[in-house]
């Protein structure tokens, strides 16, 4: 995805993949719903910095977790973590940390990057698009809200499926056209 074009507005970028890839392809039947209600939180790091990145997600999940409510927050990393590996190994920081601050089982980390790439998959794999996304980015999740969502989905398994699939019909171009309709 990385069109080696800076992204003037982060805000602006991710509400425009949230609106048009993640909720107007349905890849998350749950987010439509948050994003009607305004559950939705958007938070753009201000640092390239792991530590100050990593204390300033510990603040946003500390805030998330006095929220009445199914809130959930996009953590965004405009810079610093432009390379994959890089942010998978700021992910595994932050996994430790959310156990570190006694949020497991309360809140939980999902992952989205201009080039996530799944194990065992080629980089132009068109399945890496279900988790790719304009900007590197940490989901901070309510676990008890995931689970009231999986609960009442109809198929919750065949979700990751039916996503390839979708993103297999569209194709690249397709993939492409959607994201660069907001330019």
């Amino acid at each position: 995805m990385n069109t080696n074009l800076p992204i003037v507005d982060p805000i602006a970028a991710i509400e425009h993949w949230l609106d048009a890839m993640v909720i107007g392809q349905n890849l998350c039947p749950f987010a439509s719903s948050a994003r009607r209600k305004g559950l939705v939180r958007i938070v753009v790091a201000d640092t390239d910095s792991e530590a100050q990145c990593l204390q300033q997600l510990a603040d946003e999940a500390n805030r998330l977790e006095t929220i009445e409510g199914d809130a959930t927050t996009l953590f965004v990393l405009p810079r610093g973590f432009e390379d994959f590996d890089d942010y998978l190994d700021l992910l595994a920081v932050a996994d430790a940390l959310m156990e570190d601050l006694d949020f497991e089982g309360i809140l939980q980390l999902a992952s989205f990057h201009p080039d996530y790439q799944f194990d065992g998959t080629d980089y132009d794999d068109v399945s890496n698009w279900t988790n790719r996304s304009p900007l590197p980015i940490l989901h901070l999740l309510k676990e008890d809200a995931v689970s009231r969502a999986v609960d009442a989905h109809p198929d919750p398994e065949g979700i990751p499926a039916r996503n390839v699939e979708k993103l297999e019909q569209l194709g690249l171009a397709g993939i492409l056209q959607i994201l660069n309709s907001g330019d």
